[in-house]
């Protein structure tokens, strides 16, 4: 699918990934509460939605940003597992 199926997909709540991209179980999601503490100070933030990496290593990345390639991509593919 393209990209614009893939955001399609992740607004309904799936997972995404590129048909080649070769990290084990490496996908993007779309995360919609995001909340946290700045480390200095006590200041509470709440964040927009924001496009999330699952790593390759096992870490969920946030501020994913899809490049030119990514965008013209015409094989993106749900995450079924």
């Amino acid at each position: 699918m393209n990209f614009g199926a893939a955001i399609e997909c992740m607004k309904r709540g799936a997972r995404v990934c590129r048909a080649g991209w070769n990290g084990k179980g490496m996908h993007i999601y779309l995360e919609d509460w995001l909340e946290g503490t700045m480390r200095i100070g006590l200041d509470r933030r709440i964040y927009a939605p924001v496009f999330c990496m699952y790593t390759a290593q096992g870490t969920h990345q946030p501020g994913w940003l899809a490049s030119q390639a990514d965008m013209l991509a015409e094989d993106w593919e749900e995450v079924i597992s």
